[in-house]
């Protein structure tokens, strides 16, 4: 849609160029026109005056104008009074109808083509004197007024080749684009290929397993029915068909988007719940929960799968410190935005492993699924927010941004 739009809006301003050049140009020859007829209007006017202050016509000899080609007097009878070329002037004028429009009621011009071959303007009219009227035949060059439709005609033709121009440019470049789009969809669906072939190769790691064990403990059951160890293969059994069930959870909550309609969260309720979850496990392994949460913090989103997230990374944080520590949950407005930071106090991440953290299936746990991260950044930016992870040999700290946040209401 928006590519039509440009499209359309490209063809109204190259419309508007075009009937904008054409228009000059029609408009440049009418200007030349008035232009001359003004010139010659100006001369007739001076040689008029010329002529009723010096009746003998001696000083029309000194008489000249810039685009003025020649200027001629004639009476009635036809003959020269006066001509530019001296050697006319006493001689007749033979044509019958210029001798008519010379003699006419109103001024008239015209274009005319001279003995030269040259364009000039003619303008014919006549000059009262206090004896009797003659006759003028006014011829003007025309170089300098026809400079304004050769101005519009090389305006009109520069303005023609711009719009081709940046048509055809515009033409390049959509094929270039599309080209590109093609080839960064073909780029997309490699890389999607190849990492659906990657994630295929650890999720059959992952299943492969613990149906391994699954099989290795069935089998020590069927030989050994009567063993008193059958009750703990059976168990192991269990434990390893409940991996396989988190694998599939995971997998499923990681392919989904939906988890209920977005809503104001109060957001001290979802880290409370999340750790109230993992508090039990956090005292058998000695870690203190720290929680800094407004009350009266609300953000708007689908209250489980925050949920989700929060619980993953507490999780994480607790499961971080085998020996005891202290994990810190704290939240608090920036502007429309809340920041949420889950910080613990075990060893850390190596520098390898945390450009990969966030990657499907990788896991430095030996019995994780590797989707914990991966499904929470997921998470998150289906609520148009943002996760990062800071990780040193003194903890780690994961910084959740959530948009829409706002403080005085709770849900």
């Amino acid at each position: 849609m928006l590519k039509l739009i440009r499209l359309v809006c490209g063809a109204v301003i190259s419309l508007f160029i075009l009937w904008f050049a054409m228009s000059n140009y029609r408009d440049a020859r009418p200007i030349a026109e008035d232009n001359l007829f003004g010139l010659a209007h100006s001369l007739h006017a001076a040689i008029e005056n010329s002529v009723v202050h010096d009746p003998s016509l001696q000083s029309l000899a000194t008489f000249h104008a810039q685009d003025l080609a020649y200027f001629a007097l004639v009476d009635r009878d036809g003959v020269y009074r006066f001509h530019s070329n001296q050697e006319l002037i006493g001689t007749r004028l033979n044509n019958s109808d210029t001798l008519r429009r010379l003699f006419a009621e109103t001024m008239s011009g015209t274009r005319v083509k001279l003995a030269t071959g040259e364009t000039a303007y003619e303008l014919y009219g006549h000059i009262h004197t206090p004896r009797e009227t003659l006759g003028l035949r006014l011829v003007l060059h025309t170089y300098r007024a026809d400079a304004v439709i050769r101005h519009a005609r090389l305006t009109m033709a520069v303005l023609f080749a711009l719009v081709a121009v940046g048509w055809f440019l515009t033409f390049v470049i959509y094929r270039y684009s599309l080209r590109e789009e093609l080839h960064r969809q073909k780029m997309a669906q490699r890389e999607s290929l190849a990492q659906m072939g990657e994630m295929g190769a650890m999720l059959a790691h992952e299943i492969r397993n613990p149906l391994a064990g699954i099989k290795g403990f069935a089998q020590l059951i069927e030989k050994r029915p009567d063993d008193p160890r059958t009750k703990e293969s059976a168990h192991r059994i269990v434990a390893e068909a409940r991996r396989l069930e988190s694998l599939v959870t995971d997998l499923l909550a990681f392919a989904r988007n939906d988890g209920g309609e977005a809503e104001p969260c109060a957001l001290a309720q979802l880290v409370e719940h999340c750790v109230d979850l993992v508090r039990s496990e956090a005292e058998q392994a000695r870690v203190v929960l720290v929680v800094d949460c407004p009350h009266d913090l609300v953000v708007t989103g689908k209250r489980d799968r925050l949920g989700q997230v929060l619980l993953n990374i507490v999780k994480n944080g607790v499961q971080a410190m085998p020996d005891g520590g202290e994990l810190r949950v704290t939240a608090h407005p920036v502007g429309p935005q809340a920041i949420v930071t889950i910080s613990d106090t075990g060893h850390g991440i190596s520098p390898e492993n945390l450009a990969r953290i966030f990657t499907p299936f990788f896991t430095t746990k030996a019995r994780g699924t590797g989707l914990g991260l991966a499904l929470s950044k997921k998470i998150i930016e289906e609520h148009h927010g943002s996760i990062a992870l800071e990780s040193s040999g003194h903890g780690t700290a994961v910084t959740i941004t959530l948009p829409g946040a706002r403080v005085g209401e709770k849900s």
